[in-house]
């Protein structure tokens, strides 16, 4: 894994634990696929793009944090 893809996958994890905390998703983790990260939402977990999934959390975060 390239240090960009790091440092992407370091702040998602981040902003999942952030948004995990403010009970705005109910579970993360790594994806199937070392591109991808999964957040649970309501109930459904998602498999994202590291891109999508940085601009979903901090977009939920900014919306109900």
């Amino acid at each position: 894994m390239n240090g960009k893809i790091s440092g992407l996958r370091d702040e998602v994890e981040r902003l999942a634990e952030e948004a995990f905390n403010l009970k705005l998703i109910s579970g993360y983790g790594d994806g199937p696929d070392s591109s991808e990260y999964q957040i649970v939402f309501k109930g459904e977990p998602r498999h994202l793009p590291l891109e999508h999934a940085r601009s979903f959390l901090g977009n939920l975060i900014k919306q109900f944090g």
